[in-house]
């Protein structure tokens, strides 16, 4: 039964007592559902369109209208933006082009930019040369490019209006992450973890790129941005000054990786912007201890609420102290508000890469619930919700198990059991849709040297399906989810034969939308997951699936384009089963069903 709610009378007026907070432009494009303006559709990061002229009573008669060769053959991440300006704005993997493409015309370039880049930041990208996509406000579209430079072009003539650069791809920096538009600033943060840098979260002045502010992910608190006194950790005060140090052997949290290069959101009535960092450094934990003991390694694998005006810290929450497995905490964070034993709270919920989903208080950083979402998880047995921590499974722990010791079948891989695909809320249902990832690994630690701009990875992987029930590990290796974030359970499962690695999409037409890694583009029931409408696009789909209103017509675009970790051996023409970081044995099957290039392709029900 749908939970009917005045999301949207409720959103308007939220928005409109909140505009001081936040980017006004941003706000009023998102408080019309007719435009899908920044990539998670709005602050919060649900994915929901208000739009219902495609429902699931007439879906079966969507059909392409048009589609659009981006010329570029890697991954294709993240999806078009639409401002109600009758263009579409779309961006590539490296060189990192940017197209106007006119609607009404069938995809006519209107204009288009490609940056000059130095093309040795290509092998220093860990996971294939995706990028998230483009940030729009105020006339003007921002991106981050592979080699770490942000730029803001105009929208109208693609002008490029500054440039700044935001990290050094020769040891190890590039960025993948779609950039988000808060105040005036505009926020981007950075990739390399297994390059051994270190992890910042950065803000730049819309109007200059002027750098305003920037807080690393460890190191001390005057850098961190946090103020032990004030800043809570599950509630109450950190306490403890410069954990971002004394957690780590000497000198390693120079190196500690914890890259923010997932996605921001941000609540403008709170006035704090959310989000993960990634692994800590070296996937070798025997280099991490201290003192020979398991070490915490703060802030990697954390969530962290700041201020966008400074960069101040208000809280933060460590999912997986002293990671042994990779598991980056970079997955978003859902801002939806929830009733939990009888009371309204501001929620923040996760549909994470330790295949855990939790749901926290958004305003304080209590942890409410963590529950698995993928039944096969056996690196932890559960979390305690005092303490916060996991309970690890210790047959599964690489640390435990010792370096030069294949630590086999443990799940998930650290693909995670989601990686960056963006996930799907809907205020109709109060569930969270999300593309699933059912693979696991072995893993084997060896000594890691660390040497700027050179990988810091330290560990072997190799990966197969996670096992099914009858215990064999020649599984499924994805599905797709509605997760009740109260319940902390799965309401319905759709199998498929490879991880789902698509952005999904939940509308008021009662749909969830995702691709796979074959090509199909699949329109379900809200409710029940029935499969109503395919497509089978040209490659195989990492990117988002995005809809928009146009002159009276609901459209629904997705960019396909094979690649990203799971499809790097097709990208980068891996065979090695352990290349890739594990990926090519796990989709070894995947070339017999799609081969690269980027393509948009853009539906709509018929006249």
């Amino acid at each position: 039964m749908l939970r009917e709610t005045g999301y949207a009378v409720m959103a308007i007026g939220l928005m409109a007592t909140t505009a001081a907070h936040a980017n006004q432009n941003q706000l009023e494009l998102q408080q019309n559902p007719e435009y899908w303006a920044t990539q998670l559709g709005n602050y919060q990061g649900n994915r929901f369109s208000e739009l219902d002229q495609i429902n699931r009573d007439n879906v079966d008669e969507l059909r392409a209208v048009w589609q659009f060769s981006t010329g570029v053959l890697r991954g294709h991440e993240g999806g078009p933006l639409y401002v109600g300006d009758g263009r579409l704005y779309i961006h590539t993997p490296f060189p990192n082009k940017v197209f106007a493409l006119d609607l009404e015309d069938e995809g006519r370039v209107v204009w288009s930019y490609e940056p000059d880049q130095d093309s040795r930041v290509i092998p220093v990208m860990c996971c294939d040369t995706v990028n998230r996509g483009l940030a729009y406000a105020d006339g003007r579209l921002f991106l981050g490019q592979a080699d770490n430079t942000l730029i803001a072009l105009d929208s109208e003539t693609g002008e490029l209006l500054w440039e700044v650069s935001n990290g050094d791809h020769t040891v190890g920096e590039t960025n993948t992450m779609s950039p988000l538009v808060v105040h005036d600033k505009v926020l981007i943060g950075v990739s390399g973890g297994e390059y051994g840098i270190r992890g910042h979260m950065t803000a730049y002045d819309v109007e200059t790129g002027e750098q305003v502010w920037r807080g690393y992910s460890t190191g001390p608190d005057d850098e961190v941005l946090i103020d032990p006194e004030t800043t809570t950790m599950l509630g109450e005060p950190i306490g403890e000054s410069d954990l971002g140090v004394s957690t780590w052997p000497e000198g390693e949290w120079e190196r500690g990786g914890g890259a923010p290069w997932g996605w921001v959101t941000y609540d403008p009535e709170l006035d704090l912007v959310y989000y993960g960092t990634g692994n800590p450094g070296t996937w070798n934990p025997e280099q991490r201890t201290k003192d020979g003991e398991p070490a915490d390694n703060k802030w990697a694998i954390t969530v962290f609420a700041r201020d966008p005006n400074d960069g101040t810290v208000k809280w933060v929450y460590q999912k997986v102290p002293f990671d042994e497995w990779d598991y980056d905490g970079v997955n978003e964070n859902q801002l939806i508000d929830i009733e939990y034993e009888g009371e309204q709270r501001k929620g923040l919920a996760i549909i994470d890469r330790t295949g855990f989903g939790f749901l926290l208080d958004r305003e304080t950083g209590e942890l409410l619930v963590a529950e698995k979402f993928a039944p096969e998880t056996n690196w932890a047995d559960s979390y305690d919700m005092e303490t916060g921590r996991p309970n690890v499974n210790e047959q599964y722990s690489t640390y435990r198990q010792g370096v030069g010791v294949n630590t086999t079948d443990i799940c998930p891989t650290a693909m995670g059991a989601k990686n960056m695909q963006p996930t799907a809320y809907s205020p109709r249902t109060g569930l969270i849709y999300a593309g699933i990832n059912r693979i696991c690994m072995n893993y084997e630690p060896f000594e890691a040297e660390y040497v700027a701009g050179q990988p810091y990875v330290g560990a072997t992987l190799t990966m197969m399906p996670a096992p099914t029930q009858n215990g064999s590990m020649e599984g499924r290796m994805g599905s797709f989810i509605a997760w009740d974030p109260v319940a902390g359970e799965t309401v319905w499962e759709i199998d498929e034969r490879f991880a789902v690695w698509s952005g999904a999409l939940a509308t008021a037409g009662d749909l969830a939308f995702y691709g796979t890694l074959e090509g199909h583009v699949k329109a379900v029931d809200i409710e029940t997951g029935e499969e109503l409408w395919r497509f089978k696009t040209p490659s195989g789909i990492i990117g988002n699936v995005n809809t928009f209103m146009h002159e009276g017509k609901q459209y629904v675009a997705v960019l396909s384009g094979v690649g990203g970790w799971a499809g790097i051996g097709l990208a980068a023409g891996l065979e090695n089963p352990e290349e890739g970081l594990g990926a090519v044995s796990a989709f070894s099957a995947l070339g017999d069903y799609t081969k690269l290039g980027g393509v948009l392709t853009v539906f709509a029900l018929p006249d």
